[in-house]
């Protein structure tokens, strides 16, 4: 690296020692071969990166209305499919939605307010076709909670000003990360703990409404305690049921039974599949207009005192739109519960789109999602509208109804702004029971089933003790406790996981591929002790492939594998380093400052526990000994036959990135071993670094060449670095610069055919010719070492 007259002067006065420029070490002259020299990344390089192209940002303010990309081409075709979702979604959502604002300690009409805003704005800034956005049962649960608790401690709010002030506040934190592009955040949560926080919020939502089913008043068994306590109060008071009872039990016992019956008929009768899917996704609709009419009936002459609870007047239109209010006092009355109900917010609604993406064969754009939803809880508000997200029921009803694109929320809007307008008078008479039916009636499709609890088993065991303890806690304790153990306790398995990386010490074996027909203890023995033909009757029938490989010679490649064989490797291969005193290190997980010293531990005490001291002299007198050297008192050379070490190949191909502590915990690893190994060098070579800033890091720590020498002594052979070429045309290998700010040296180097003969070819260097300690891979590395042995 080159610098200028103010940076040396600069750094002379700093004390700054500047590393060397243009390093090369001996031997570097190669014939045939251009001098390839690798420029550093600098900071300029890395921020000019960073910085958006005038392109990027017209793309990015395109791309935050992703409607425009497909609006051009929108067709009969998809208007029919559109519809057709739209208003199968309007006769799920009307219901669902007076019934969840119960949820959240709202009246009725504000479930419409928030089903009818978040179906008609979403579309505008959607990436998903399936995701409908609306009031969800746990949020509506999460809400009601974080109502009741600010208008108990400031009861000059209401709870309809406390709902849309949440709204507010999580929709523009949403819309934030979504503007910010920080979408990848919701990587963080895995999907146990979604699963977790799904069940244990299904299981505490259903509980809930129990009492509610039955026409238990609040009063006598709180519906909004831990579930287990509402369980157990529940029985206890199961004596106070009322007539809501028979209302409630028939109306989910119908729910289940249509569903169930219509499942079958649509195994029973493949053709008419379609049919039974509408009939098992309206059964909702059609279960509260049935109570609708069965309370009519029995509570026309009686509205001031009806037989069981009914929903009452629903207000017709948007009676309560407005400026929400908005203040420091209301949000603080509710600030402790905002990280719960963002995260809800983020799970529900990407979980559930990216889910339904890959099944149907699109990606979304989390970002982009995040601002749809943060658009929509802004505004929602302005309409009366509490927390929206998406909802894993509708969407899955809207993605089997055929929807084609966002438009059908349109759809769905307009139905939704009739029943606001038009329908009101029959919401009087629906009973709250029924409501009790449909809110546990959609949630048991939330709790995960068995057989994936199993699965879960099956690929990481310890991740399922995370999911039973986020249901546990839930179930115990609340879902805002329940979100914030699945997230933590994963959290810190991550952080177990990248601090207790395992690496692994490799061995070189040589193998050869067989043909499945060949493989038996009898043909693998004697495969390829005489080359076969077509005509061994041991090919007959196989493929063409399989011929070929039969008939030409033995080919053989190495191969490197764990030594302790923790790859689940045959343990009947004798796995050892491939030369005495030469160790090949592979970083199984990264390279960063959590897992170095438990890295550099263990290559420390491999490397010493396989290589004995290369002299006796390490100490001139026993008291020079340092007190946790763990070797025998009287070092003897003759009676010690392990080998001395001799050189180090650290596999690179899992890390990307490294920092200055793991850098410095590798300068002390290298200074540890190489006062072990006194007076003898031990090199250090890196194979398959594929960041540029890491090639930078391990340079400047000294690492990637070796300082040059005195001349060696006692007749020894000097240095020889070995170099990775690779053929390429004349015509490219003239190129001076590339993007990367490298450069290929022409000056005192003959340019001339490959090694194959092959005119108009040239061999150039794959890394820079200043660094002859980086390698492409370990088999380069080895060979670099070996010449050196």
């Amino acid at each position: 690296m080159s610098y200028s007259g103010w940076q040396r002067t600069s750094a002379k006065l700093l004390g700054i020692k500047l590393d060397g420029e243009g390093r090369t070490t001996r031997g570097e002259s190669i014939q045939s071969t251009d001098s390839y020299i690798e420029e550093e990344p600098t900071i300029q390089q890395w921020v000019s990166e960073q910085l958006p192209k005038s392109s990027e940002i017209s793309n990015f303010f395109i791309s935050l209305f992703p409607f425009l990309q497909w609006i051009g081409n929108y067709n009969l075709i998809w208007l029919t499919g559109d519809l057709i979702a739209g208003i199968t979604i309007g006769f799920v959502v009307v219901p669902q939605g007076m019934a969840y604002a119960l949820l959240a300690q709202l009246p009725p009409e504000y479930g419409l307010y928030s089903s009818f805003v978040g179906v008609v704005i979403y579309w505008f800034f959607a990436t998903s076709k399936d995701i409908t956005i609306g009031p969800v049962a746990v949020m509506s649960t999460l809400v009601g909670t974080i109502v009741l608790k600010a208008t108990a401690e400031h009861p000059e709010f209401t709870k309809p000003e406390v709902a849309s002030a949440v709204a507010l506040v999580c929709g523009i934190v949403v819309f934030a990360l979504g503007i910010l592009r920080l979408g990848f955040i919701v990587d963080y949560i895995p999907l146990p703990a979604i699963a977790a926080f799904m069940t244990g919020s299904a299981l505490n939502i259903g509980m809930g409404q129990v009492p509610g089913l039955f026409g238990i008043p609040s009063t006598i068994v709180n519906n909004r305690a831990e579930t287990y306590k509402v369980f157990i109060n529940f029985w206890k008071h199961i004596g106070a049921a009322k007539l809501d009872a028979a209302m409630g039990l028939t109306a989910l016992t119908l729910l289940y039974s249509i569903r169930a019956f219509a499942n079958f008929m649509s195994r029973k009768f493949p053709s008419q599949k379609r049919t039974w899917f509408f009939v098992a996704t309206l059964r909702t609709a059609f279960v509260i207009l049935l109570y609708t009419m069965i309370s009519w009936l029995v509570n026309r002459h009686r509205r001031s005192k009806p037989a069981f609870k009914i929903l009452s007047t629903v207000p017709k239109g948007f009676q309560h739109m407005g400026v929400p209010t908005f203040n420091g006092e209301i949000i603080g009355s509710f600030a402790s519960e905002l990280p719960a109900a963002i995260i809800v917010l983020l799970i529900e609604h990407i979980a559930i789109s990216k889910s339904f993406g890959r099944v149907n064969g699109y990606q979304i754009n989390p970002s982009q999602e995040l601002i749809a939803i943060g658009i929509t809880n802004i505004f929602g508000p302005f309409f009366g509208a509490y927390p929206a997200t998406g909802s894993f029921s509708r969407t899955a009803i809207k993605a089997k109804a055929g929807v084609r694109t966002p438009l059908a929320g349109v759809i769905t809007g307009v139905l939704v702004l009739l029943a606001i307008y038009l329908l009101t008078a029959v919401f009087f008479y629906i009973p709250n029971a029924a409501l009790s039916a449909v809110i546990i009636h959609a949630v048991g499709d939330l709790i995960t089933p068995p057989n994936v609890v199993y699965r879960f088993w099956r690929v990481s065991p310890v991740e399922v003790v995370i999911f039973f303890a986020g249901v546990f806690v839930s179930v115990f304790s609340s879902i805002e406790n329940g979100i914030y153990t699945t997230i933590s306790t994963s959290a810190a398995l991550l952080l177990f996981r990248l601090a207790k990386a395992k690496g692994h010490f490799l061995g070189r074996i040589r193998v050869q591929v067989l043909p499945a027909e060949h493989f038996s203890s009898d043909t693998i023995t004697g495969y390829g002790a005489a080359n076969k033909t077509k005509s061994d009757p041991e090919i007959k029938g196989t493929s063409r492939e399989s011929a070929e490989i039969s008939e030409s010679p033995l080919v053989y490649h190495d191969v490197f594998l764990p030594i302790d064989h923790k790859d689940g490797s045959n343990p009947a291969i004798n796995i050892t380093s491939p030369f005495p005193g030469v160790f090949i290190y592979r970083f199984s997980d990264g390279y960063i400052y959590p897992n170095a010293a438990h890295y550099c531990d263990k290559l420390i005490d491999y490397v010493q526990e396989n290589c004995r001291r290369t002299s006796t002299d390490s100490f001139a007198r026993l008291g020079d000994r340092p007190w946790n050297d763990k070797g025998p008192r009287h070092l003897n050379l003759d009676e010690d036959h392990r080998p001395t070490l001799r050189a180090i190949i650290l596999d690179f191909s899992a890390v990307n990135n490294v920092d200055i502590t793991s850098v410095q915990t590798l300068i002390d690893t290298r200074n540890s071993l190489d006062r072990y190994a006194s007076p003898n060098r031990v090199d250090w070579h890196f194979a398959g670094i594929n960041n540029r800033w890491t090639k930078r890091a391990l340079t400047s720590a000294g690492f990637g060449y070796r300082a040059d020498d005195t001349e060696p002594e006692g007749g020894k052979e000097p240095w020889k670095p070995l170099y990775s070429v690779a053929e390429v045309s004349a015509r490219v290998a003239g190129i001076e610069d590339d993007d990367s700010g490298s450069s290929i040296k022409k000056t005192d180097l003959e340019v001339g055919v490959s090694a194959a003969g092959s005119a108009g070819k040239k061999r150039v260097l794959v890394h820079s010719i200043t660094r002859p300690l980086f390698h492409v891979d370990i088999e380069s590395a080895l060979l670099a070492t070996q010449e050196n042995l």
